[in-house]
C-alpha cells in the first residue's frame, strides 16, 4: 500500500492508498514540535484504528511546506515503515513545468493540486485551495503550472477577526441564511462566507480571461465544502486533491 502525507502549516492530511484507490485518510494537526517518533507512534495508533498494520506500507510519498517536519517525517518513514520516501523537489520530473518566475518559491502542496487535477479533470483547469491561504493555480491547456494568486484563508483570518475584536464572539461557520444578519452571529456567518465568495468569483473570473479555452474550476482544502456551494464559479469539489497529486507523483517516479 501506498502512504502519501501533505505537511501543511495548519494540517498533516495522510492517505493510504490500495490498487490506486485511496481506502483511508486522515488529518491531523501540524505541530512543529513534534520529533520524528512521536510522529511515528501517532501513524502506528492511526492504523491500528482502523485493524491495519504500518508494515503493509509499500511506498511513501511525501510533500512538504514545513521545512522543519520533512526531516522528522523522512526519518520516521526510514525508521518505521524501513522505507525511504519519495519527496517532491525540484529535481523530481513530474512532467509539469512551473512557469513562475521563482519556482521554487511555489508551495509543495499547490504543485501536487496542480497535477491531481490535470490528470483527474483534464486542462485547462483552476484548483481554488482553502487552506491556511486561499489559494489559486492556474494550469493551462498545456498542463503546464502558469501561476498562483494567494489571499488570506478562511480560518486564519476568522481567527485574527475574533482576537482584534474583543466583542465579537467565537461562531461556527456555517451556510448563512441571509445576506443582512439581524444579530451578531448571522452577521458574522454572512460577511464571512459571502465575502470569501466574492473573492473567489473575482479573482476565478480575471483569472479565465487571462488563460485560453474554457478551465474548470476545483475546491479543494479544509472548507471547500462551506464555500463552494455558494459560489457558482466552482465546479468540483475535491477535498483531497493534494493526496491524489502525491499518489501521481510517485507513480511517476516510480515508471522514470
Amino acid at each position: 500500500m501506498l502512504l502519501c502525507i501533505d505537511i501543511g502549516n495548519t494540517n498533516i492530511k495522510l492517505g493510504l492508498f490500495r490498487n490506486g484507490e485511496m481506502v483511508q485518510r486522515w488529518r491531523i494537526s501540524t505541530d512543529r514540535t513534534n520529533l520524528a517518533d512521536e510522529y511515528g507512534v501517532l501513524v502506528g495508533d492511526l492504523f491500528e484504528t482502523r485493524g491495519l498494520s504500518i508494515h503493509e506500507i509499500t511506498g511513501c510519498a511525501i510533500s512538504s511546506v514545513v521545512p522543519s517536519l520533512t526531516q522528522e517525517f523522512i526519518e520516521m518513514s526510514e525508521k518505521y515503515f524501513l522505507l525511504s520516501p519519495t519527496i517532491y523537489g525540484p529535481e523530481v520530473n513530474i512532467g509539469m513545468k512551473i512557469n513562475t518566475d521563482y519556482p521554487s518559491e511555489v508551495g509543495h502542496d499547490l504543485i501536487m493540486n496542480a497535477l491531481a487535477a490535470r490528470k483527474l479533470y483534464g486542462t485547462p483547469v483552476i484548483i481554488v485551495g482553502f487552506g491556511t491561504a486561499t489559494s489559486f493555480v492556474a494550469v493551462s491547456e498545456s498542463g503546464n503550472l502558469e501561476g498562483v494568486a494567494i489571499g488570506p484563508g478562511v480560518v486564519s483570518s476568522t481567527e485574527s477577526l475574533f482576537r482584534a475584536a474583543s466583542t465579537l464572539p467565537r461562531v461556527a461557520l456555517t451556510h448563512p441564511q441571509v445576506a443582512i444578519g439581524k444579530n451578531t452571529i448571522q452577521s458574522m456567518r454572512s460577511g464571512i462566507v459571502y465575502g470569501f465568495v466574492g473573492m473567489v468569483k473575482e479573482v476565478v473570473t480575471r483569472m479565465k480571461k487571462e488563460m485560453s479555452g474554457n478551465p474548470k474550476v476545483i475546491a479543494t482544502g479544509g472548507v471547500a465544502a462551506l464555500i463552494a456551494p455558494e459560489c457558482d464559479e466552482i465546479d468540483i469539489i475535491q477535498t483531497n486533491l493534494a493526496l491524489f497529486g502525491l499518489k501521481e507523483m510517485f507513480e511517476l517516479s516510480q515508471k522514470k
